[in-house]
Parts: C-alpha cells; sequence; structure tokens
C-alpha cells in the first residue's frame, strides 16, 4: 500500500466514526455509501474513489461536528484538493473540489433538487453561497470536470442511510491506488 492511501485509510480509522454534520451517519459511513452508490450505478473508477475521498476535507480541520449549526463554513472542499491534488489525478481531485459548486449548480437548473436536501444540507447550501447565479452556472460548465462533480454530488445527496451494509474500506484501496501521481 502506497504512503498515500496508508495516510487516507489512517484519517478515517482515526476520525471517521465522527458524525458526518447532523446526519445520522459517520463521516466513514458516508464516504462508503457515496463510493457504494457509485459503483453499484456502473460509474467509472474516478467517480467512485472520489465518493470516498469527496469529504476528506471534514477530517482534515479540528472544527467541532456542528461547525455549520452554529454558521460556520468549514470550507472542505478546499481543504480536500489541496491535500488530494498533491497526491491524487485530476479525474479524482477536480470532483471533490467541486461537489460544493456542484449542490449550488443544481439548485439553480433544477429547482426541485432543493426538495431532496436534507436539512444539514440545507444549511450548508446557506453558508456556501446558495444557489448559482445564471452566470456563475456557465462559468462551472466551462470545467472539464462539472459534469463528474454532478454525478458525484448525487452520490453525495443518497450516502446518508443509517445503518446499510456496504463494503469495508479495504475493498477500495486497489481503487485508490489506480489514481495515485
Amino acid at each position: 500500500m502506497s504512503e498515500i492511501i496508508e495516510k487516507v485509510v489512517h484519517l478515517f480509522e482515526n476520525h471517521g466514526d465522527s458524525q458526518y454534520g447532523g446526519e445520522a451517519v459517520s463521516q466513514l459511513e458516508h464516504a462508503l455509501q457515496a463510493a457504494h452508490f457509485a459503483d453499484e450505478a456502473g460509474e467509472k473508477k474516478s467517480i467512485i474513489v472520489a465518493g470516498i475521498l469527496h469529504d476528506i476535507g471534514h477530517l482534515l480541520h479540528h472544527l467541532p461536528d456542528d461547525a455549520p449549526e452554529n454558521g460556520i463554513d468549514d470550507l472542505h472542499e478546499n481543504l480536500a484538493n489541496d491535500f488530494l491534488q498533491q497526491y491524487f489525478t485530476p479525474e479524482v481531485v477536480e470532483p471533490v473540489r467541486l461537489h460544493v459548486a456542484a449542490k449550488r449548480y443544481l439548485c439553480t437548473v433544477e429547482p426541485e433538487y432543493l426538495d431532496i436536501l436534507s436539512e444539514p444540507s440545507i444549511i450548508s447550501l446557506g453558508l456556501q453561497g446558495g444557489p448559482m447565479s445564471a452566470d456563475e452556472c456557465t462559468e462551472f460548465e466551462k470545467n472539464p470536470f462539472y459534469a463528474d462533480a454532478v454525478k458525484l454530488r448525487r452520490f453525495d445527496d443518497q450516502a446518508k442511510i443509517e445503518n446499510l451494509q456496504v463494503k469495508d474500506l479495504s475493498f477500495y484501496v486497489p481503487y485508490m491506488e489506480a489514481f495515485v501521481k
């Protein structure tokens, strides 16, 4: 196992049991479920790996689990990007970096999307800038990975099911290894 994958596994082993932002799952459960749903949908491996890694920024800061409820945006997508871009290829890193923007985008281009968001996601949406403007949507669509970010976002939204049985992190180690620089 490469050094960076060992570090990722270590982060999940030591911090993955923390609550996922007011949801009924832990950070690790959320990551594994996002990967599971991507895999079940037949997505390419980069999206599955992005599912595992998309919220790793939550494991890199020292803010409390309820930071959003206290009006604090932890900017986890930026923390994840800064960390992941050192080690992983863009087809994994870019969807992770853009997954918050994808939520804002979907709220604009699919107004009914707001109806599927959980209460914690609605709270964080407000902290993250709310729905995008038309100009922001146009700019977002210029990124070659925007469609992958939207796919990742949809798996992120699904990945909040208490006690869902999925494969464990070790199953995804070879997937992650394939995208190490």
